[in-house]
């Protein structure tokens, strides 16, 4: 590692990989390192679900939506606390993304198209290789361009000169002379004492926590960002999503629960629809007393379930909630994690709530359930069941499934990483989790692939010039 070169990227992601086409693109020699054993961090691993609007798989759906309605819906959501003109930046490019990544190969099939957060428009764009499909479109075009890329090379250090500029970076004590470092080294999921500092609401509930990513996800651009003088963004601390899971040794990723679940807090009230999506449910479920909740069902679903839909009933739905299933809730049962009791006012008793308030919740959702219509949380009641046959269970839910967060350094809408005088540092940029100041609240899915798609590509436009500048303020 002792060659000069242009750009460093680090981190092999989505947010690596399109920093470093766009760089190598604009002909810069480009080195791409990663800390783990394998290529594509979160990227690889994800559904690949990619948020936007105004794209042509949209309007192939017949859907008329623009990147300035995202905005606006962006930036509610997340009470204008972010900075506007880099959501806007976002938002505008996000359609540009799609395309360019569709002229890679990608495919995306608009029947696909879903609303995936908290809106009625179909803004999730699913690709037909999820998020595998990404990484070999993206690892196929790096490698075409002459991207030279290491991995099991984890950078400790960003180097920089008397004045804070960027002059490259270290690893196992060896030096790499740069120009220009892009950090898309993801984010702090793997790191229990960052997640504990940064994004406190992922890691309140001890061994309910579950990180569903790399574990090379350690925080480093945070510890690298520091030592070369950037800051954390502040408006984004403490924000992303957190995904409702039961104790159960499972564990397994699951953003979408069983329709046929009731949830009541710690009251006996029933106080959410329990298929609110996950953008938001982990939030509610936070609101209640003592942060969690109780699922609620009877023997005919302990008996039926199977997690991916019903043993006698195929057509019943359950898809995608491997947690809940009949072999798993008898190994619960014997555990403790699942608690059962002859009646509901018994069962009230076991978990400490009010047997007045389980008893009446329960025989008003059964009504809901019957007519076809839930009158209070207007849940879709399609697959519903009553929770009537003895015995009947409970388990405790809590938002401890965590996957992401909004938690990084601060950037521009040029993706140059800012010191605490508010001032770009020269020659680094972030993209990815690494970058902080474009998302805030999770809208729901692809909020977390098109961001580090967007301002990876960025990145990456934004150090190819930086170095273009200083090469000929050196003639």
């Amino acid at each position: 590692m002792a060659d000069a070169i242009d750009v460093v990227v680090v981190g092999s992601g989505g947010a690596g990989h399109c920093a470093a086409i766009m760089a190598r693109e604009a002909g810069a020699s480009v080195l791409m390192l990663e800390a783990a054993s394998r290529w594509g961090g979160s990227t690889a691993l994800s559904g690949g679900v990619f948020y936007a609007a105004g794209t042509s798989v949209q309007r192939a759906a017949g859907i008329t939506d623009s990147p300035g309605a995202l905005f606006e819906h962006y930036m509610a959501v997340n009470h204008w606390l972010l900075e506007p003109v880099i959501v806007r930046r976002y938002c505008d490019e996000a359609c540009v993304t799609i395309e360019w990544l569709i002229s890679l190969g990608v495919e995306y099939d608009p029947n696909d198209l879903y609303c995936s957060g908290i809106e009625s428009i179909r803004r999730g764009h699913v690709p037909r290789g999820f998020g595998l499909e990404y990484f070999n479109a993206l690892h196929n075009r790096a490698g075409s361009l002459g991207v030279e890329m290491l991995k099991n090379t984890r950078v400790d250090k960003v180097l920089t000169d008397a004045q804070g500029t960027v002059r490259g970076v270290r690893s196992a004590g060896e030096e790499l002379r740069a120009g220009a470092v892009v950090l898309a080294c993801g984010g702090l999921g793997a790191n229990a004492e960052l997640l504990q500092r940064y994004y406190p609401d992922a890691a309140q509930h001890g061994d309910w926590h579950v990180y569903l990513g790399p574990d090379s996800n350690r925080g480093d651009a945070i510890h690298l960002g520091l030592d070369a003088g950037a800051v954390v963004a502040s408006a984004t601390l403490n924000c992303g999503m957190v995904a409702l899971a039961p104790h159960f040794d499972n564990r397994e990723a699951e953003g979408f629960l069983p329709s046929w679940l009731m949830f009541v807090n710690q009251e006996g009230r029933r106080f959410m629809s329990e298929t609110a999506p996950y953008a938001v449910a982990g939030d509610i479920v936070n609101r209640q007393t003592h942060k969690h909740c109780f699922a609620i069902f009877d023997h005919y679903v302990f008996m039926n379930a199977n997690g991916k839909g019903w043993k006698d009933k195929k057509d019943m739905p359950g898809t995608l909630a491997p947690n809940w299933e009949h072999d798993l809730f008898e190994r619960m049962l014997a555990k403790g994690r699942l608690i059962a009791a002859d009646s509901i006012e018994e069962l009230a008793a076991r978990i400490a709530v009010h047997p007045g308030a389980l008893l009446n919740n329960v025989e008003r959702y059964n009504g809901f359930v019957d007519g076809g219509q839930d009158g209070q949380f207007f849940k879709d009641m399609a697959g519903t069941v009553p929770v009537r046959t003895a015995p009947f269970y409970a388990t405790e839910v809590r938002a401890g499934t965590y996957a992401h967060s909004a938690v990084g350094l601060q950037i521009d809408a040029d993706a140059r990483v800012h010191n605490a005088a508010d001032a770009p540092i020269p020659g680094l940029f972030a993209a990815g989790e690494a970058a902080g100041g474009v998302q805030g609240k999770y809208l729901g899915g692809g909020n977390a692939i098109g961001p580090p798609a967007v301002f990876g590509r960025i990145a990456g436009r934004s150090a190819a010039r930086y170095i273009s500048r200083v090469k000929e303020s050196r003639l």
